[in-house]
């Protein structure tokens, strides 16, 4: 099979760690064609198709600095490949969201994208959880400073961050004493031209903020702790936190098990929970990762699982 991948500059991987990059790996062990382009190189000329402009064909090397060689490149209509995996790594921004338009056009054209980017559009990773208020904190979405402010009266603990984050970026937590909150919330809601998201402090990110990892439904076995570090509030590894593979617990299980099922039917194949304690705190579907942290300490091949749900899908 021929699998498109629309991701970041190759150069700018971290094979050590990249989870695109392991899905590329075992996708080539199994015989398949890996392309490449970034999503600035989709293009729609009236009366055509959606194509990628000088797709770039690899191989994989197996040497950790120069780990592909190109083989040639050439403009692809997305519909002609078997696959396309959306690996475009967040902001979702404006460019992120136009091209999720482009690929529902090659979706009309016949070409399979995954994740499906409809459901891209409509899943942003943070506001996503409100559909599943049973596995969430109290949550509040607002662009009101009295909002803010009343929710932190009820709840006194709280956290408070961007819609449009990633990384652990723009995270404040307030406690009690509500120091800092009005300048806090000046600099996340922009004068009142920003939505912000706040949510009850949940005191068990200190045991991590755990990555569950649900492929075609169905929940990986492991998850991966991300532990804060030296007083951190945030456990991301982006904001140093430390990754530790774990089991999933009963809480987890039943969690991934119960919309696992509801996201995969909305075509979204792969889907990263953000777990803290017992409660959801984001449903990231755009370049969910972790699979070689999970992989490497668990033992549990990630990417194996991957693949086989996406051939199953294709099939």
């Amino acid at each position: 099979m021929k699998l498109l991948f629309v991701a970041d500059p190759l150069d700018t991987f971290k094979t050590y760690k990249d989870s695109t990059f392991a899905m590329m790996r075992e996708a080539a062990r199994r015989g398949h064609s890996i392309l490449h382009c970034e999503t600035r190189e989709l293009v729609w000329l009236r009366g055509g198709r959606v194509t990628a402009r000088g797709a770039r064909h690899i191989t994989l090397t197996g040497d950790a600095n120069d780990w592909f060689t190109l083989d040639a490149t050439a403009d692809v209509a997305l519909a002609d490949v078997d696959a396309v995996l959306m690996r475009k790594d967040p902001p979702f921004d404006s460019e992120f969201f136009y091209a999720t338009h482009l690929l529902s056009q090659a979706e009309r054209e016949g070409a399979k994208v995954f994740n499906k980017a409809a459901s891209l559009r409509e899943h942003p990773e943070k506001l996503a959880i409100m559909e599943f208020p049973q596995y969430i904190s109290p949550t509040l979405i607002t662009r009101d400073p009295a909002e803010i402010r009343a929710f932190h009266a009820e709840q006194r603990d709280i956290i408070l961050k961007p819609l449009d984050g990633m990384g652990g970026m723009g995270i404040f937590r307030v406690k009690d004493d509500g120091l800092n909150l009005g300048s806090i919330i000046e600099t996340l809601n922009k004068d009142g031209t920003q939505t912000v998201m706040v949510q009850r402090f949940i005191p068990a990110i200190s045991e991590g903020d755990k990555r569950i990892l649900i492929i075609g439904g169905k929940p990986v076995p492991h998850c991966l702790a991300r532990i804060p570090q030296g007083g951190e509030v945030r456990g991301n590894l982006a904001a140093g936190g430390k990754g530790v593979a774990r089991p999933l617990s009963t809480r987890d299980r039943e969690i991934a098990e119960a919309i696992g099922p509801t996201l995969a039917a909305r075509g979204l194949l792969l889907v990263g929970l953000d777990v803290i304690g017992e409660n959801i705190t984001e449903i990231n579907v755009t370049s969910p990762t972790c699979f070689q942290e999970i992989t490497d300490q668990s033992g549990f091949d990630v990417a194996k699982m991957f693949v086989d749900a996406l051939e199953a899908a294709l099939a």
